[in-house]
């Protein structure tokens, strides 16, 4: 197999305003660093780095879009979100090319809002089966994206779940910041942060705060984001008697969150559905910093019970309550859960080590299409019409 391979990454352009958005700039970089050929479609923003030479070997530092992405020959092809136009793009290009199709799925909120509901439903319906029968592998980005994919159609055995990467050199323990100076955080912050909105259980731990650490003047509990709950759980701390021990930190910028992370006593994730994303846990760990997350699907696996934090019952006050007792009673316990978080997200959550398993994902694709096209060069009996044709009709359908 070739040293060097020549990637075609397709976009939705959506894609990279979600979680699943720093995928796409990250593993192409790397996937250069690597010494490989990457040439990107659909990115509006410009924030995916690409190769500038293009397939003849001038300098073309523009994308090649539409005929001219066939041009660059792929050896691989990578779509983002199965149920966008980029996933048809991608099938499109891989049937037309013979390269592979490899799909990364970040997994759909269940509360998404109603136009997204309706355009995964619109996508499902015009190509999502000729995608399905296009795709060589799926790399499922959670445990919930892994589940939908099976869902819709894709054989177990092609569904890779790989968790996004974290930078432990930006993510790291002792750092500083500004925030806690800014609103008087005390020895000890329990830290909160996301859309305080419905279904993400911070009435359950403003519950649990106020059962155990709440009436301590050396412990704070820190809600950082904006939402539609905000005004009632401000108005519930002060029936709960303390609203001063709770601190409203607002949205926090990027650059402003390592520091957030490392200066917090724990981050608390009490997500009652799978509607919260994993990534502010691992920037977590990667800061030493111990972790409570709620049970739910899409969390599974990412915090190790009594080893790196605790797992906690979603939505369960009391279990809420003994997680944050047993948490605030052992400070050697909560040493020990930081160092360990800190370890695991050095060894097996950096984003080279993400890349590593990707490059080999495509590595495998690229070997397994060559070998299918060695037997397809033997006589062969029987394969008139069939599948093949029924694909060339969805695909003039779809365009």
């Amino acid at each position: 197999m070739k040293s060097s391979l020549r990637i075609a990454i397709v976009l939705n352009p959506f894609a990279l305003r979600r979680t699943g958005g720093l995928h796409a700039p990250v593993m192409a970089s790397e996937l250069l660093g690597r010494g490989h050929r990457v040439r990107v479609v659909g990115d509006l923003a410009g924030a995916v780095p690409q190769s500038s030479v293009s397939a003849a070997g001038e300098g073309d530092p523009a994308p090649l879009e539409g005929a001219g992405l066939a041009a660059f020959e792929p050896d691989v092809i990578v779509a983002y979100d199965g149920r966008s136009p980029a996933a048809l793009r991608g099938a499109r290009l891989a049937r037309r090319t013979g390269a592979p199709l490899v799909l990364v799925e970040e997994g759909f909120s269940p509360n998404g809002k109603p136009i997204e509901r309706i355009l995964r439903g619109f996508g499902t319906r015009a190509w999502g089966s000729l995608v399905q029968r296009t795709t060589a592998r799926v790399v499922a980005l959670d445990p919930v994206a892994a589940a939908q994919s099976e869902r819709r159609g894709f054989e177990k055995a092609r569904i890779v779940e790989l968790a996004a990467g974290v930078d432990v050199s930006a993510y790291r323990p002792g750092l500083a910041s500004e925030r806690r100076v800014r609103h008087r955080l005390p020895e000890h912050v329990l830290l909160a942060i996301g859309r305080m909105e419905p279904g993400r259980g911070i009435e359950v731990l403003v519950e649990a705060f106020a059962r155990t650490v709440g009436q301590r003047g050396d412990w704070a509990l820190a809600l950082a984001g904006e939402g539609s709950l905000r005004a009632a759980l401000r108005a519930h701390c002060e029936r709960l008697g303390v609203s001063a021990r709770a601190r409203w930190i607002g949205p926090v910028a990027e650059e402003e969150l390592p520091g957030l992370l490392g200066t917090a006593t724990a981050l608390l994730v009490p997500a009652l559905d799978d509607d919260v994303a994993s990534q502010k846990i691992r920037r977590a760990m990667a800061c030493g910093t111990p972790v409570l997350a709620s049970n739910v699907d899409r969390l599974r696996g990412t915090v190790e019970h009594d080893v790196t934090g605790l797992v906690v019952r979603a939505g369960d006050r009391d279990a809420w309550v003994e997680a944050i007792s047993r948490l605030a009673s052992d400070p050697a316990r909560r040493a020990r859960w930081g160092q360990a978080a800190r370890e695991r997200a050095v060894e097996g959550m950096t984003w080279p080590h993400v890349a590593s398993r990707f490059e080999e994902i495509l590595r495998s694709v690229v070997g397994e299409s060559e070998e299918d096209r060695i037997r397809a060069r033997e006589p062969r009996a029987g394969l008139e019409g069939g599948e093949g044709d029924q694909d060339g009709e969805q695909l003039r359908s779809a365009s």
